[in-house]
């Protein structure tokens, strides 16, 4: 290979391969002749066994999605002479060593798309929000297994309404989700986040700030995280902030599974201090078979409604987040790099956000 390669590492198609599956590899987010209209090659694959070394090595460009990663380490970075550009086929660039970038001199920029995935992540925690409080999946299982036990089902089934909801994390994801919430005429809906709604955007959700995380869980009968993952959020969700949720609380995660201690979480479910867990995030991704959130249970035998991070991926949100890969790369080939300001994680090796770890400021954290 040589300079002028673009390597794009996305999901499976397999059978499922169709020309709406614009994130399977197969499809390579259906910027094959584009990509070629501009002088350039493009290998796109899911395999990440160790022939994509070879590959990155060569890359001029990287593009990957969020929910089959190809982690960009610092060795992999050191050993990629030709790389420029990084973009995520999504939200999150979590996957990339960020800082060993900004501190090496490299000129290379690191881009995501967005708001391609807000609405279809927002709808999913909802989605995973209610399942976990009707519990519904138990009830579903029980039904195509020819069974009928209602009080079964019902010893662990509530209402969303009148329950508090908070979340960790009032960005663009995180603010839908309380859009989405107010109908429900929940007892109280909290947020937590570095800076303060607007006036105007609280008020039309009537959400309260709280000051702390701490403060947050204790008061929530719900807690949903909408946040990134960077240093200050690693491993943010463990045994000593679960012991003060509220017992029997639930956790939604749809933001990065790394966020939350595995272990931990499902310690924490097993003993009742947490009612449920649901979580479309893993890490690793792929999650290994033994990981401990495949086998969550709470006393009753319930109390998990784990999804191989979907969320953000539905033909919706791949139409969206491919439609926004062209754009970067139309960019980047014009040379005028007029990316979305949104869009910038690092710009020729420089932090352009907050939500990574510059001290400008920032829209948002998700």
């Amino acid at each position: 290979m040589s300079a002028g390669k673009i390597l794009a590492v996305l999901f499976k198609g397999g059978e499922y391969n169709t020309p709406k599956l614009l994130g399977s590899a197969e499809n390579a987010l259906g910027l094959k002749k584009f990509i070629q209209e501009h002088n350039r090659s493009i290998f796109s694959t899911s395999d990440k066994g160790p022939e994509i070394d070879d590959y990155i090595k060569e890359a001029e460009v990287i593009i990957s999605t969020p929910f089959n990663p190809v982690y960009i380490s610092k060795e992999r970075i050191d050993s990629a002479k030709n790389l420029k550009l990084l973009i995520t086929a999504g939200v999150g660039s979590d996957h990339v060593d960020l800082d060993h970038i900004n501190k090496s001199g490299r000129d290379i920029s690191v881009l995501e798309v967005t708001g391609s995935n807000t609405t279809s992540v927002a709808e999913h925690v909802v989605l995973t929000i209610l399942s976990l409080v009707k519990n519904f999946i138990p009830a579903h299982q029980n039904a195509m297994e020819g069974g009928w036990d209602i009080a079964k089902i019902s010893r662990d089934a509530y209402d969303l309404e009148g329950k508090v909801v908070g979340t960790i994390g009032a960005g663009r994801i995180g603010y839908k989700v309380l859009e989405r919430l107010y109908p429900f005429k929940t007892k109280e809906l909290l947020y937590y986040d570095y800076q303060p709604l607007s006036e105007e955007l609280r008020s039309k959700v009537d959400a309260r700030r709280v000051d702390s995380i701490e403060e947050l869980v204790a008061q929530s009968d719900i807690v949903t995280i909408n946040a990134p993952l960077h240093a200050g959020t690693k491993s943010l969700v463990n045994k000593e902030l679960l012991s003060k949720f509220k017992p029997g609380a639930l956790l939604v995660n749809t933001a990065r599974g790394a966020i939350c201690n595995a272990q931990d979480v499902a310690d924490a479910v097993k003993s009742g201090q947490l009612r449920g867990y649901g979580g479309d995030v893993w890490y690793p991704q792929p999650a290994p078979k033994d990981h401990p959130w495949r086998t969550l249970s709470n006393q009753y035998g319930d109390g998990n409604a784990m999804t191989p991070h979907v969320s953000g991926a539905n033909l919706d949100a791949q139409a969206r987040y491919a439609l926004g890969v062209k754009n970067i790369l139309q960019s980047y080939f014009s040379g005028k790099f007029d990316y979305r300001p949104q869009d910038v994680i690092l710009l020729h090796g420089q932090y352009a956000t907050k939500a990574y770890g510059s001290d400008k400021e920032v829209v948002d954290v998700n």
